[in-house]
């Protein structure tokens, strides 16, 4: 078995046939009793040999409708845990693939087989870092209008990843790695965490590279985390009085009060718990702090997949929608700018459609629109905020669609997963994303470009050609598909007719 030394106490991992694996390594102390809703503490050194053969508890969370949403092992609140895959713990100075895992900020764990590091560290010779983090309202609940003296913070859950970060700094030259080449990863809201890591003065110096997977970033004002801590206290029948119990009640109840209070969220629209900006260890819109350079010289990998909304929407029974019905969930989407822009929205996408011979029922319409509303507009704003401060930077559109329910979910979001991490043969992804040559080759384009990102800055190789940085007017992108190319503003037509709502 391989041992290694870290600045806590020495490991002893799993020899795989081509890698090492590190499980369930603590990064932090255990965020429980009083240290709940505060930033991460060091953890305690141990004696002896740790075995580091099981990963650690995921981060509190209810269940979900999706499949895979959730996490499939056991959870608790102490959940400060990450994995080392590598090919060698040697001190070899490998390129570090940091991955922060999405489920809406509510959901998720990093040790999901689906994110098995294994494969990437065998390709492509480097180091795999995959890690929980404190999530929903254990992990992103704002208290500082209720108990400003109590030393609790707003962004727990970034907090954590930065903590994670920080032991990569000390400790990954003894697992291969190198500290000085780490690039962060993650999708949906993992990516929206890094996108938000590039704006946190606290992150600083612990990354140089970052890609982001369907999403960005995103973080509410001290206004808006101050009504969902009252929120979260109603649904707990308590009064701000007493708001001190909320550091004492059991993690069940917070959890399921954060669901109801989510769900409620969720009807009246968008998504509840994220990153808070209170002033300490977020000042910005990540958008905004990118925009004005906070971080320059990262280069930047972003990108989307065609469908992402189609994902969501497979959870709820929908019926076909009528034209007028149509224009009015259009309307909805882009904030209401009124019937008429909306109409003149769906005829752009009709039309782009038919003529890309891509499915065009009503219901494909305004799953179109909402993708590129919700998801890929966003992106390539990152891009070019991104551009002038570092010209490596790049986009992407992934456009293969999922074999499954015969076609209907599309170039759904989370897809591309699978294809990044080279876990085809995990778990259900032979019904999701597909097997045969063709897949496979698919997933090793999209794994050699990760890996080229992160050893080089550059994500082309001789796989897929060409690959040029985002710039405007030509906007050059990488698809994913069957057949991988560099296209020139692909769905140009649709993003242009929606970025101005939204």
């Amino acid at each position: 078995m391989p041992f290694v030394g870290t600045t806590c106490g020495r490991l002893e991992g799993v020899q795989h046939e081509k890698h090492q694996s590190y499980m369930g390594i603590p990064f932090a102390a255990p965020p429980v009793g009083p240290l709940r809703f505060k930033a991460p503490q060091p953890p305690a050194a141990w004696s002896g040999v740790r075995k580091a053969d099981t990963p650690g508890l995921a981060s509190r969370q209810a269940g979900h409708p999706i499949p895979g949403f959730a996490a499939s092992g056991p959870q608790d609140e102490d959940c400060l845990y990450l994995n080392v895959f590598t090919p060698s713990a040697d001190g070899g100075g490998r390129p570090v693939l940091f991955w922060i895992h999405g489920g809406g900020f509510t959901h998720g764990a990093g040790s999901e087989e689906l994110y098995n590091g294994g494969p990437l560290a065998e390709r492509g010779d480097v180091v795999v870092v995959t890690i929980n983090y404190r999530l929903g309202a254990l992990g992103y609940l704002w208290l500082g209008a209720h108990l400003p003296e109590a030393g609790l913070t707003a962004n727990a859950g970034q907090l954590d990843q930065i903590a994670a970060l920080e032991w990569v700094r000390d400790n990954i030259a003894t697992f291969g790695g190198d500290p000085g080449n780490v690039t962060i990863f993650g999708e949906s809201a993992g990516a929206a965490a890094v996108g938000t890591l590039l704006a946190m003065p606290g992150a600083k110096g612990l990354f140089h590279k970052a890609v982001l997977q369907s999403g960005t970033g995103r973080a509410g004002d001290r206004e808006s985390g101050q009504r969902i801590a009252d929120m979260l206290l109603a649904e707990l029948g308590l009064d701000r009085a007493r708001t001190a119990e909320l550091l004492t009640i059991s993690a069940d109840r917070i959890i399921e009060a954060q669901s109801a209070v989510a769900a409620k969220a969720g009807r009246e629209g968008g998504p509840l718990f994220g990153p808070i900006r209170d002033g300490v260890t977020l000042l910005d819109r990540p958008i905004d702090a990118v925009r004005a350079g906070e971080a320059a010289g990262i280069p930047v990998l972003v990108g989307t997949n065609r469908d992402e909304v189609k994902l969501f929407a497979a959870t709820t029974r929908r019926d076909e929608l009528d034209d007028e019905q149509l224009i009015r969930a259009v309307d909805a989407t882009l904030g209401k700018p009124g019937p008429e822009k909306a109409r003149a929205v769906v005829e752009v996408y009709r039309r782009s459609r038919t003529e890309k011979g891509l499915p065009d029922t009503n219901l494909d319409i305004v799953d179109a629109v909402g993708s590129d509303a919700r998801f890929r507009v966003g992106a390539t704003r990152l891009a070019l905020a991104q551009q002038p401060h570092q010209p490596d930077t790049y986009a992407y559109l992934f456009t293969y669609a999922s074999p499954a329910r015969h076609g209907a979910l599309g170039s759904c979001h989370a897809l591309e997963m699978p294809f990044v991490f080279g876990t085809l043969s995990a778990p259900t992804q032979d019904r999701f994303a597909g097997s045969g040559p063709g897949v496979e080759r698919l997933s090793h384009q999209m794994m050699d470009a990760w890996l080229s990102f992160a050893k080089t800055g550059r994500p082309a190789h001789e796989g897929i050609g060409r690959w040029d940085a985002y710039t405007e007017p030509a906007r050059p992108t990488m698809v994913f598909d069957l057949e991988s190319r560099q296209q020139a503003d692909p769905f140009g037509e649709e993003r242009r007719a929606v970025e101005a709502y939204v």
